[in-house]
């Protein structure tokens, strides 16, 4: 199988970042610069396929049940990005590869975590953000790890940036849920953006979430208690309706289209307005076909966020649909474990009421 290797210098690279984020930039350079950033996306197939290998040997003696997931960041979120963040250049951008796993404990993630950073390899770890330890104002928890690549038998991939995310599942499932919600919204909650009331609620439940994790909880939450946390996540879900929402919108889109084999990659995408899925796959060897067919369809999708595709690459047809909920709007999981907070909160008010009146 051949990869696609960058074609670009670093400074084309980072001079077709700025003409697609440019508000007058001329048609023709910017058909120019969308080619850059489709070949600069693709090269980083290589690299992560590369970190895959080690990546599913260290999780099979750890968590054998955990999730595992690469993915080659959307178009619209590498565009977002570019304009959210004024210095950031593309040639730089540290997770246009990305690699993700799912454990099921924060105890297991927390043992992938430290045999990754032991091993041996000549890729350099670059970057380390811990948002367990220090969770985003989002509410956002997850630990990355950023390397370099660096193999001298593939020179031309040299340089290029990966990113291995660690979530436990219950991370996971708040993530999802931010995301489904935020596509119905059109609004990226996750990079916080969107209706106050939303982004406040999903940071509030992830300090719940903390709590039942026993991990630091979110900054502007950290001085309610637990049962106070759970009270009031459990009081604005009601508020917000959430659980029906999420429900309603879950319900949109509820299989995997049939027929889809099992492959090494997947393009999936998702159309709100027509509440339906589709999946096309490709083997190992057509990984070219793939990355063009991705960024043919990425061109037609809109500006809107009505429709919106992925590349992945997540194993078996339910792997994929575990690994990325969010584009089958599923969140089935997050909301259990609400569930799971607003009875422990019923318990905690129950068990107040209780003491107040033996006090009386």
């Amino acid at each position: 199988m051949s990869f696609p290797k960058p074609s670009y210098s670093r400074n084309e690279v980072n001079k077709a970042g700025r003409m697609l984020v440019a508000p007058n930039a001329a048609p023709d350079d910017w058909v120019w610069a969308y080619d850059v950033l489709t070949n600069w996306r693709a090269s980083h197939g290589y690299p992560i396929n590369t970190f895959q290998a080690t990546w599913r040997s260290k999780l099979k003696r750890i968590d054998d049940t955990a999730l595992i997931a690469q993915r080659l960041k959307r178009t619209p979120s590498i565009l977002s990005k570019l304009r959210r963040i004024r210095s950031m250049s593309l040639a730089r951008m540290q997770d246009i590869g990305g690699l993700r796993a799912v454990t099921g404990s924060m105890a297991k993630l927390r043992l992938l975590r430290t045999d990754y950073k032991r091993s041996h390899f000549t890729h350099e770890l670059i970057r380390e953000d811990d948002y367990v330890a220090k969770p985003k104002a989002s509410g956002y928890r997850s630990v990355h790890l950023v390397y370099r690549y660096r193999l001298d038998s593939a020179p031309d991939y040299s340089g290029l940036l990966v990113e291995l995310q660690f979530r436990t599942r219950l991370q996971h499932a708040w993530a999802t849920a931010v995301e489904t919600m935020g596509t119905f919204l059109n609004h990226s909650l996750k990079s916080s953006e969107g209706p106050a009331v939303w982004l406040k609620f999903f940071s509030l439940c992830s300090s719940a979430f903390a709590y039942v994790e026993h991990t630091t909880r979110v900054p502007g939450f950290v001085s309610l208690s637990r049962n106070q946390t759970f009270m009031k996540t459990a009081t604005e879900s009601h508020r917000l309706s959430v659980p029906e929402t999420l429900q309603a919108y879950s319900s949109a889109v509820n299989a995997i289209p049939g027929g889809i084999q099992r492959a090494a990659y997947y393009l999936v995408i998702l159309d709100v307005e027509a509440k339906s899925v589709s999946v096309e796959s490709f083997s190992r060897e057509q990984l070219e076909s793939a990355n063009r067919r991705y960024s043919e369809v990425e061109k037609n999708l809109g500006t809107d966020g009505a429709r919106q595709a992925v590349l992945v690459s997540a194993g078996s047809v339910e792997a994929l649909r575990r690994a990325y909920p969010n584009y089958f709007l599923d969140t089935d999981e997050f909301l259990y474990h609400l569930s799971r907070l607003k009875l422990a909160a019923t318990e905690a008010e129950s068990e107040q009421m209780h003491r107040f009146r033996r006090s009386r």
